[in-house]
């Protein structure tokens, strides 16, 4: 699955369940989580509370059900809560996604085509995780954490329908998030890296509007 069919398919999700860190749904678990769960929804609400804009380079991998690595690509990424972000695919194909808060826009740099559509569209993905407001919590619930690789791991799981993956794996290290595993319905998995984490930075609005250069097509709402 290439950068570009990953986000297109979540434009036609029926509705958003909203992004990268979220905590246990208040609405559908009454009860706190015990034990590790508990451990759990406390990183991601450090996360929630300390880490409001973050810049990083990453690496995304897509691995299927027998591992198998299928692709690899690498680009840049800047969020902001809430719901702001800008991920641009670099390697190997040229893909700009940028999300204002009120509408999503995706560039096809080699088809000179632009997709918009509207904000709550945006399906589960790792950029609504990570910049996702509060509400965000209310959509996934903790299931476990543990230590691995220097990191510490948190385990979701999506409550309800509409989500593309059965689990998603957050490391932190601290409140800055490390690495992300996406596992979907076949057990294939999309692994995505970040490095150069600039946590708290200064990000203008600007950074999260898409100049639509002349002669590229524009497809969707604008």
């Amino acid at each position: 699955m290439d950068s570009g069919k990953f986000w297109r398919r979540r434009l036609r999700s029926p509705i958003s369940l909203a992004l990268l860190f979220c905590v246990v749904a208040a609405q559908c678990a009454s009860a706190q989580p015990a034990g590790d769960a508990q451990a759990g929804l406390a990183t991601l609400e450090a996360f929630l509370d300390g880490v409001q804009s973050l810049t990083a380079d990453f690496k995304q991998q897509i691995w299927s059900a027998d591992q198998q690595l299928q692709q690899t690509e690498t680009g840049t990424l800047s969020l902001k809560r809430p719901n702001r972000f800008r991920w641009t695919y670099v390697e190997p194909t040229q893909l700009i996604v940028v999300a204002d808060g009120s509408q999503l826009s995706i560039y096809d740099v080699e088809l000179e085509q632009v997709t918009v559509a509207p904000f709550d569209s945006v399906g589960a993905s790792p950029a609504m995780l990570l910049s996702g407001d509060r509400n965000v919590r209310e959509q996934f619930e903790v299931v476990d954490t543990y230590p691995a690789d220097g990191l510490s791991w948190v385990k979701l799981q999506p409550l309800g329908g509409g989500s593309d993956f059965t689990s998603i794996l957050i490391g932190f290290d601290g409140t800055a998030p490390r690495r992300l595993e996406l596992v979907d319905g076949l057990n294939g998995v999309t692994r995505i890296e970040l490095d150069n984490l600039d946590v708290n930075p200064e990000l203008a609005d600007d950074v999260f509007k898409l100049e639509v250069p002349a002669g590229v097509n524009v497809l969707g709402e604008g």
